[in-house]
């Protein structure tokens, strides 16, 4: 199996910065043992101007076969002599993969300690595989690939040139082009869709796979347009474990959605001219109008309900008046980002000892809720079924009974401001639904109604005459009367 990468460059940014990238020296030579066989990694070009990158894959198929590994799809054996005369040492597959993860495990996670700035940098580059199997054709190499930013030449390999009319064969020979895209972003890329065009894992897919097809397709394979299609070959079709991908994956989706869309709409709208001063993301003004409720409310001890990437987290931990502050969400992918982003790691320990993060559906009871001063479900509802409100309001109302609670969502009203928005469509969308004024305020005060709350509705963003304010915020506080019975309790 081969596989070349190339880049261009200029003396002032040198293509041989390749060699930092892959963490391989262009002078030498280098060979490395793996499950398959040898792994060698040369450059059979490497200036300042062009630099070349070559992985061959010689696969020792005796040894594959005598450690179990010979085996089909699914785990029937093949054939017996198929199993050492096939086209393994030569079409790049997913022992091909498996190979680059291997050799260039540093540069697939962008780290380059010699020269830090280089990995998150796009550069020329141009990838080569010259026998590649592809069920599906080139049609489908295009659907893969097109779409993450590559330009793609893709070639039939014929059965026999000398027989044209034979027609050709499974195999293809692909070349890709990219301007926008980095290295690391690059071989993840390949990682996934080269065994997913062979679409026949050389090895036992055990549940530990869906792990690594999340990590390599972190960024691209939650919104890849054949993001099933690639996860059912990737997994081998395993429905139990294409099944929790997905799952997974659309909980990674959810989590990445947060506010950006609306804030890029509102940002867009609100600067008439490039003099005028730029306004504040409406992400800001919901943050700024919970910090003030809860600071009216008295809160020490707060959660934060859906908290996703832990903005609102993060900015409660500037106020030394919140005691205790905890996340919860039902993505750990969200929490481990949210995590990242408060530094936790490198906290001091009375500063973390006041934050904690969990996992969890606000689908269900949890008594880890109960006994807090306040809640905040931030622009959470709405990414609701509408069947499944009541169980979060019984979860939320009824269990844990935090003494307030606050509830922000967009007002779909206010969606014709934004010209930018076709008519009729969601701000998100995931949004399963967008309520006018009137039906959130039905809504809570029905809720308020059946667990003993009072609520008041407060405007987020420029209240507009006509059309309202583009998030609603409504505020539920915790009767005298049932204040005394949940102390009883």
């Amino acid at each position: 199996m081969f596989l070349t990468i190339s880049t261009t460059g200029t003396p002032e940014r040198p293509a041989t910065d390749l060699g930092f990238l892959l963490h391989k020296h262009p002078d030498n030579s280098q060979a490395f043992s793996t499950s398959y066989g040898r792994a060698s990694v040369l450059y059979p070009e490497a200036d300042d101007r062009r630099c070349t990158a070559a992985l061959l894959l010689e696969v020792d198929a005796v040894a594959l076969v005598r450690r179990g590994k010979g085996k089909g799809r699914g785990g029937a054996p093949d054939a017996a002599l198929a199993q050492y005369v096939n086209d393994r040492p030569y079409a790049a597959s997913s022992l091909l993969a498996v190979a680059l993860s291997a050799v260039f495990s540093s540069a697939m996670r962008g780290v380059c300690n010699a020269k830090p700035e280089l990995p998150s940098q796009p550069r020329p580059l141009r990838i080569e595989v010259p026998v590649l199997p592809a069920r599906g054709g080139p049609v489908l190499v295009r659907r893969l690939f097109e779409p993450l930013g590559w330009a793609v030449d893709v070639e039939p390999v014929a059965l026999d040139v000398e027989f044209p009319e034979w027609g050709d064969s499974r195999y293809v020979r692909l070349v890709l082009e990219s301007q926008t895209l980095t290295l690391a972003e690059s071989l993840r890329h390949l990682y996934v869709l080269l065994p997913v065009l062979d679409d026949a894992k050389h090895y036992w897919v055990a549940s530990d796979e869906v792990d690594k097809l999340l990590r390599a397709g972190e960024g691209w394979l939650p919104e890849h347009p054949e993001q099933k299609l690639i996860t059912s070959r990737y997994l081998s079709r395993r429905w139990s474990l294409t099944r929790q991908a997905m799952e997974r994956l659309e909980l990674v989706r959810l989590a990445e959605a947060d506010d950006s869309e609306v804030e890029d709409i509102d940002n867009a709208v609100a600067a008439e001219t490039e003099a005028e001063e730029k306004p504040t993301p409406l992400a800001v003004q919901r943050r700024e109008a919970i910090l003030a409720a809860l600071g009216a409310s008295g809160a020490a001890r707060v959660l934060d309900l859906g908290c996703g990437q832990g903005q609102l987290v993060q900015a409660l931990l500037k106020d030394p008046k919140f005691t205790e502050i905890v996340g919860v969400d039902v993505s750990m992918r969200a929490l481990t980002i949210a995590s990242r982003r408060l530094k936790l790691d490198r906290m001091g320990e009375r500063q973390a000892s006041r934050v904690k993060l969990m996992q969890g559906s606000l689908a269900y009871t949890d008594n880890r809720l109960k006994g807090y001063d306040a809640a905040v479900l931030s622009e959470v509802i709405e990414h609701l079924d509408l069947p499944r409100l009541p169980a979060l309001e019984y979860a939320v109302f009824g269990a844990a009974r935090p003494r307030t609670v606050l509830v922000t969502t967009p007002n779909v009203e206010y969606n014709v401001r934004w010209e930018s928005l076709p008519a009729g469509h969601v701000r998100h969308g995931d949004h399963r639904f967008e309520w006018t004024r009137e039906e959130f305020r039905a809504w809570a005060r029905s809720v308020a109604e059946r667990h003993g709350y009072e609520t008041e509705f407060v405007p987020v963003g420029p209240d507009d005459p006509e059309v309202g304010p583009p998030t609603q915020m409504a505020v539920f506080t915790l009767s005298a009367g049932s204040e005394k019975e949940a102390k009883a309790a």
